[in-house]
């Protein structure tokens, strides 16, 4: 989510989604258009080639490093469905306690289908991530 390459763009997200191999997967990736729009109110933008993102803020490490990320997002991958949500917050770790199966790395939470997630979690993680943020980053 770092690299400069993901920049908001004006491609279209159902063409995007529509592109998706899977129905399955593809079908997933409406209801979380859904869940990601109702719960932020943020329209859903195409960020580098292959993420949906909603809303954005800026950030700028003590490093120097500096840019602009959305502030929740998810791509519907080959293999399972991204979720990007904020790094560093500690709720972030107790919410997973009861999303559901998934696998996590530093930025990403990984889900196989949405069937395999508590929705209502998901609504709480995308909350608490924009939150987070907002508060970390409040110039945008």
């Amino acid at each position: 989510m770092y690299e400069l390459k993901t920049k908001e763009n004006d491609n279209s997200v159902i063409e995007f989604i529509e592109a998706v191999d899977s129905p399955k997967k593809r079908e997933d990736a409406y209801r979380l258009l859904d869940i990601f729009t109702e719960t932020t109110g943020y329209p859903a933008k195409m960020w580098g080639p292959s993420i949906i993102g909603f809303g954005s803020y800026h950030y700028k490490y003590d490093t120097g490093h500096e840019g602009d990320a959305p502030l929740v997002g998810f791509s519907p991958r080959k293999a399972k469905i991204s979720l990007y949500f904020a790094t560093g917050d500690t709720e972030r770790e107790t919410l997973l306690q009861e999303f559901g199966k998934h696998t996590s790395g530093k930025a990403c939470v990984y889900i196989n289908k949405v069937a395999d997630i508590d929705v209502d979690v998901l609504k709480a993680l995308i909350n608490q991530s924009v939150k987070f943020l907002q508060e970390l980053y409040p110039n945008k």
